[in-house]
């Protein structure tokens, strides 16, 4: 599938994914900070942003979307971040393609299978009646309900899109796909051979994604691994704490 992507900087090449619900705009903040000597690649997964909509929706099809990205735009030797469910993608394709990167970032995600846990955000999503919706406040409303946090709420209303010519609202999201294939985002990722170039692992202090238990497998996974966590940060590290974030970033870049 050919993905959407954006572009940011001149120099080293950095690929950078998003999470579960996420799109590259996410990380545009990030990628303005890199641009002084780094090219970063922003790209929207499959079934996310403004990349297309497809049947399959797995770790699988994810890697071979990057590979084909990386061969494609004739990418060589770039560093590859993922957060959460792009943490997921990068780690599998770090076991499947390793020639094909210089280093590894995964941001807040361990690689142990993780129970699903989104039920309330798509009750909430699934509950917006999108063909009759008439504006955000509605939309915002309804998922009020079953998501109190405002934050979380305008990141996940992100989503919504209204088309210039008609009104109407839909999902950029392929909503009804991750509904019935949600379990899916949660998959252990197991390499048969250990990954060892270079690898960081950031996470949240406040987060429950990488706990002290994970260390030992992300070490016997990843056996050039650093791992991080960033102060006073949950799941989303790089929003909630950037100044911190970026500078272990760059310090792990060099």
């Amino acid at each position: 599938m050919k993905l959407y992507h954006r572009e940011v900087g001149e120099g080293q090449p950095i690929i950078i994914l998003h999470g579960l619900f996420g799109s590259s705009d996410n990380w545009l903040t990030i990628a303005k900070k890199l641009e002084g000597g780094f090219k970063v690649y922003l790209i929207d997964q499959r079934n996310h942003g403004q990349s297309g909509h497809s049947d399959a929706w797995d770790y699988t099809a994810m890697v071979a979307d990057l590979a084909a990205f990386i061969q494609e735009n004739k990418i060589e030797n770039p560093v590859v971040m993922g957060h959460s469910m792009g943490g997921k993608t990068v780690m599998e394709f770090a076991f499947q393609y390793p020639e094909m990167l210089q280093k590894l970032i995964v941001v807040d995600i361990a690689p142990r299978p993780y129970p699903v846990h989104h039920q309330a955000i798509l009750q909430g999503l699934n509950s917006i009646d999108i063909a009759h919706l008439k504006n955000r406040k509605e939309a915002d409303d309804a998922l009020k309900e079953y998501i109190p946090e405002m934050g979380v709420r305008q990141f996940l209303l992100k989503n919504l899109y209204r088309d210039s010519k008609t009104g109407a609202f839909s999902w950029k999201v392929n909503l009804p796909l991750i509904t019935q294939k949600i379990e899916n985002v949660g998959e252990e990722i197991s390499g048969k051979i250990p990954f060892e170039k270079p690898a960081l692992f950031l996470g949240g202090a406040n987060s429950e994604y990488i706990r002290a238990e994970d260390r030992s497998d992300i070490k016997r996974l990843f056996s050039n691994a650093t791992i991080k966590m960033i102060p006073n940060a949950g799941h989303w590290v790089h929003a909630e704490q950037p100044t911190a974030f970026l500078e272990a970033v760059q310090h792990f870049l060099g």
